[in-house]
């Protein structure tokens, strides 16, 4: 009997939303205790800041450039390499219940595998997971989670926010009591909420293995992504009027425009209502619109369920426990990418790296029986070191075409081993806008060049250092104090870049 892996993702979670990581508006005690216990990264990075790209590189060890999925809408290719295929052929019992996003979920003609397992009634195999129980945000569709509240609770699809509008577009309804865009009042009971659903279900898949079995369960939650439904219920958990407005939040709007005008043009042209680069941000929201009232409500619902993925968390560990597994049991708990929630006067994602968006909470609780001491990394990291991790933890050899390596368990490991930087790729075409950047984050400065596009000519850039202006407001690449740092970052992102993978994969749907 070896070590399992219980690897906990959520979606659009940021870093200071635990309180291991100085979140002081969510309660988290679980994770918590489960970092107390375990290595906890202080600069974890995606290498995309959007689902589809991020999850692919969580499954293969790529870079997106490798992977193929260069966007939100291209499908993961049925046969590219997962390791839980690796961990499935060498014993492990493999299952993924939740969100799983590896193929576009606007599918009216049901053309990916992933949206008809549930239409069918199975439950895999697919990718390696020979349990296969996906989930999405809300009540619609075709996935595991709408089939069982069609079954069971068909009166609840309809508490859900409407995600699209009339015209099929990411809906800018706005609700709660502040009007914020994809703020919703869900009178769905907890018990129904896609959350706890996650959590029952993981428990399930665990309750039917046999003790002796290693195993290896993605269980991946859906929140707290937009939009901000969570159940009613629960919403009192956080008054939004006493939540503080965010450090990235710039008060005047003066002082916050002459910052978005320091950044590539794109920026202040999505503040404006003028582009919008990004298919899950609303194309009918103007973000200079956006008032304080709204981020606080939005920060509020956000906390509400990182409070309530947190319990699910605890329900799971606690049958873990209960099958006497604990000490043999590893943890990964991280998420896709972060959120911008009110910094700069924004809200979603997009192309636009800076901390809200690539600083990503990133926990590793070996086994206890491994011996592992507790620590914080401060060296980067990248989640395209997951898929080496897990096979490190199973004692496997790492495969040729994984091109992270596993993660270190403390400072001293990752000098060793040259964890020096982390890269981020971004590549969109949408609404005839082309935004296309390569972000290298080493040495305490985050630097991001931007590729001829319809958005930019080649020149653009931005540059700031993590020390001196956390907040990333002060943009120093055109600053020529600067410009022998900016050369030599950019020369070494090029140097450790993934060439892009040609002729580049299709773009089959919006995401």
């Amino acid at each position: 009997m070896g070590r399992k892996i219980l690897f906990i993702t959520t979606d659009q979670q940021r870093y200071d939303t635990l309180g291991c990581n100085g979140g002081a508006l969510s309660r988290t005690p679980v994770i918590d205790q489960v970092a107390a216990t375990g290595v906890r990264y202080e600069r974890a990075h995606p290498q995309s800041v959007v689902c589809m790209p991020s999850r692919s590189t969580i499954i293969t060890g790529q870079y997106p450039s490798t992977h193929g999925v260069w966007m939100n809408g291209v499908p993961l290719p049925e046969d590219a390499p997962s390791v839980a295929a690796v961990l499935h052929e060498a014993g492990y019992r493999t299952a993924i219940i939740g969100k799983p996003h590896f193929e576009p979920f606007l599918d009216v003609f049901g053309r990916f595998p992933e949206n008809g397992f549930a239409r069918n009634n199975n439950f895999g195999p697919h990718r390696g997971f020979e349990h296969f129980e996906s989930a999405t945000h809300s009540g619609a569709g075709q996935l595991h989670y709408a089939r069982w509240l069609q079954a069971n609770h068909p009166e609840a699809i309809g508490m859900f926010y409407p995600v699209l509008d009339g015209s099929l577009e990411v809906n800018a309804l706005g609700g709660g009591e502040t009007g914020a865009p994809q703020v919703w009042d869900s009178a769905i009971p907890r018990d129904w909420y896609h959350t706890d659903w996650v959590a029952d279900r993981t428990i399930s898949w665990l309750d039917s293995l046999d003790v002796q079995d290693d195993w290896f369960c993605w269980m991946s939650f859906p929140d707290p992504h937009h939009p901000w439904d969570p159940p009613q219920s629960e919403v009192g958990r956080v008054d939004w009027r006493d939540v503080p407005l965010p450090d990235g939040y710039i008060t005047d709007q003066a002082q916050r425009e002459a910052v978005l005008d320091a950044k590539p043009r794109h920026w202040r042209a999505w503040y404006d209502g003028r582009v919008v680069s990004n298919y899950e941000a609303p194309l009918d929201w103007v973000p200079a619109t956006l008032t304080p009232d709204q981020i606080r409500e939005v920060n509020a619902r956000n906390a509400v369920e990182v409070e309530l993925i947190d319990e699910a968390l605890g329900r799971v560990l606690a049958a873990i426990a209960a099958r006497g597994w604990t000490d043999d049991v590893d943890i990964v708990f991280t998420t896709d990418h972060g959120e911008l929630q009110g910094d700069f006067g924004l809200l979603f994602k997009g192309p636009y790296h800076v901390d809200g968006l690539m600083r990503l909470p990133l926990i590793w609780r070996p086994a206890p029986s491994s011996g592992t001491t507790p620590a914080a990394v401060t060296r980067p990291v990248g989640l395209v070191d997951l898929a080496p991790t897990f096979c490190i933890i199973a004692g496997l050899p790492v495969p040729s075409w994984m091109e992270g390596k596993p993660l270190p368990i403390d400072d001293a490991d990752a000098s060793t081993r040259g964890f020096e930087r982390v890269l981020t790729e971004w590549d969109s075409e949408l609404f005839g806008i082309g935004v296309h950047l390569r972000t290298i984050t080493r040495d305490g400065w985050v630097c991001s060049t931007y590729q001829p596009g319809s958005a930019h000519d080649g020149t653009e850039g931005e540059l700031y250092h993590l020390t001196e202006d956390p907040l990333q407001h002060v943009n120093l690449w055109g600053d020529p104090a600067h410009a022998a740092t900016r050369s030599d970052l950019v020369a070494d992102l090029w140097d450790h870049q993934p060439a892009m993978r040609s002729p580049l994969p299709r773009v089959e749907a919006p995401v």
